[in-house]
């Protein structure tokens, strides 16, 4: 129910009553504008877009301490990168109300983080999470629209990744504090992830028949897909080696502190840091990541098709691997003009009118 009444003090009373039966209203020095208020806030109604006046003026930040309450269900390790998210999206927005967040705000925010050189995937990465963030706001009714969409969005970037050679993994890996080398190998060779390498279990290790099912990440928790959970087949020769590591260093994992206890990722990407200054040619970016590209390069070049490296990649799809490695197969131009090359010096070596079929 909506109405416009006119008060004893000349101003224009409109209010109207909202899905759940709550009355709002507001005065108007002019009836016209109050049928304009009218007008807009029905068409709300109808079309589900209606958002209560009061929760309007929620700001970013008090939304984004809601969200983050809501959020704290999830995993550890994925509620702390969100929360590291939320505090840049704070730093940017926090005092403006949701409804006052335009799709050019957006787009002057992504543009300023760029200028400041963070990394395109990291810019991207923000974009999502904002726009996760004002999604669950239209869904809970605060807010009427998303000022983010593929407009806004910054995209991803492309960068191919660094992959080093195998003499270089090799001096990365004596360069390594004894105790943490078996990370490497399990970076280079079996292409675990940091977290994984360090929350792999000597149980999970059959080195008998050299075969790795990792289960669980630093510091103990599972990991987060069945696909990270794919069992990876390894050589006798790797399983000799970690089993000594096993033997030599003991402990519950297969990379320790070197007093028993399980390594934290904090000290593999320290070692790597220190390591790869040792380490002729190494990019001065190097990660510990980037042995998992060495790991692609080595079987792209072994004559792997995708769907064995997305296998030991653990990959959820084969996009992921193509996305990432195309670049490392042989190129198909190459491979084309090979081939009808071959085709034609038969049909030389026949004569111009033989029969290259035959």
């Amino acid at each position: 129910m909506a109405s416009i009444a006119k008060r004893t003090n000349g101003q224009w009373r409109a209010r109207y009553r909202d899905a759940a039966g709550r009355e709002h209203s507001r005065h108007f020095s002019r009836k016209v504008d109050a049928q304009q208020w009218l007008d807009t806030v029905t068409s709300s109604l109808v079309t589900g877009t209606h958002v209560d006046p009061k929760t309007a003026r929620t700001t970013v930040e008090q939304w984004c301490a809601t969200w983050l309450e809501g959020y704290a269900t999830r995993r550890t390790s994925t509620v702390r990168q969100a929360r590291v998210h939320v505090a840049q999206i704070v730093a940017a927005f926090g005092p403006m109300p949701l409804a006052g967040v335009r799709p050019s705000h957006v787009k002057s925010w992504t543009a300023r983080l760029k200028a400041e050189g963070l990394a395109a995937s990291y810019v991207y990465a923000l974009h999502a999470r904002l726009s996760q963030v004002m999604s669950d706001a239209v869904h809970d009714g605060i807010l009427a629209r998303n000022p983010c969409s593929r407009r806004t969005s910054p995209g991803a970037g492309s960068q191919r990744p660094y992959v080093a050679t195998t003499e270089q993994v090799w001096a990365l890996h004596e360069a390594f504090p004894a105790h943490l080398a078996p990370a490497v190998l399990l970076g280079a060779f079996v292409g675990l992830r940091t977290a994984e390498a360090c929350g792999l279990r000597t149980g999970d290790v059959d080195f008998m028949r050299g075969v790795v099912s990792p289960a669980v990440q630093w510091p103990g928790e599972p990991l987060k897909t069945e696909t990270s959970r794919t069992a990876v087949p390894i050589p006798s020769e790797l399983a000799l080696e970690l089993s000594a590591a096993v033997a030599r260093w003991g402990g519950d994992t297969l990379v320790t502190d070197g007093m028993g206890g399980p390594a934290s990722p904090w000290s593999i990407e320290r070692a790597v840091r220190s390591a790869r200054t040792k380490v002729p040619d190494l990019d001065a970016g190097f990660r510990f990541h980037d042995l998992r590209h060495y790991l692609a390069s080595l079987l792209i070049a072994s004559g792997a098709d995708v769907k064995v490296v997305q296998a030991r990649l653990r990959h959820a799809s084969a996009k992921t691997t193509l996305d990432t490695y195309s670049h490392l197969w042989p190129d198909a131009d190459e491979s084309a003009r090979a081939a009808v090359g071959a085709v034609l010096r038969l049909g030389s070596s026949r004569g111009r009118h033989g029969d290259v079929n035959g």
